[in-house]
């Protein structure tokens, strides 16, 4: 088991992924002219002059993800989820690089000009974006899924129940239809999206904090 200080700082990159993902997408919805969580997902903050903002909120978190899944190889050494665990929490990372460095198409009023319906057609890069939440959501939830079988085979029944439960209603929330109305005309609601995303990205760094408590804990007693 590796528990160097490189290791702690990697698994620390993780913990601190989720929560600096939600509190820099929430307090740049507020503070963007024209933008509406309830009608536009957190992605399209990415656009327009302060888009450099949302972008970077993606690749940082990303990599700070990354950098945890690479923590967790470390410190993973046996049981269940020390190979898959991992590596599903880089292909979350990667998934929110991807969709930092590939912006979605304007649409639905936002930035504020833009026509109010969605795109008629849609960019090479914007169906690039489509997809990254597609994989890293997917990942996000094996990783979890992964982790709660972790936690219940060491007796952590507690963390199992609750990483399922936070799973399941992230993927839940995030895959409910967007629209209620016309879809020519843009109107949607995207909180259930904002509100899975905050849980599942917030969870992914309790569960690596979990971790790292646990392997902290370890290497005590063995000193």
């Amino acid at each position: 088991m590796n528990n160097s200080p490189s290791t702690s700082k990697l698994l620390t990159a993780g913990i601190v992924a989720g929560p600096l993902f939600a509190v820099v997408a929430l307090a740049h919805a507020i503070m963007r002219e024209g933008f509406d969580p309830v009608r536009h997902p957190a992605s399209m903050l990415s656009l327009g002059d302060l888009g450099w903002i949302q972008i970077s909120n993606f690749v940082i978190a990303g990599a700070l993800f990354i950098a945890g899944g690479v923590g967790l190889k470390r410190v993973l050494t046996d049981g269940i989820g020390r190979n898959w665990a991992p590596r599903l929490f880089v292909v979350f990372g990667v998934s929110l690089i991807i969709g930092g460095a590939f912006t979605p198409d304007p649409g639905l009023g936002f930035p504020p000009g833009t026509p109010e319906g969605v795109a008629k057609e849609m960019s090479v890069h914007g169906m690039i974006h489509a997809f990254a939440p597609i994989l890293g959501f997917l990942a996000l939830l094996a990783a979890l899924i992964v982790l709660a079988r972790r936690f219940g085979s060491q007796g952590h029944r507690g963390w199992r129940d609750t990483t399922i439960v936070a799973a399941v209603a992230m993927f839940a929330l995030s895959s409910l239809p967007n629209v209620t109305a016309d879809w020519e005309q843009g109107v949607f609601n995207f909180l259930p999206l904002w509100a899975g995303s905050i849980l599942g990205f917030s969870w992914a760094s309790f569960v690596i904090a979990k971790v790292k408590k646990e392997t902290e804990k370890k290497q005590g007693v063995a000193s």
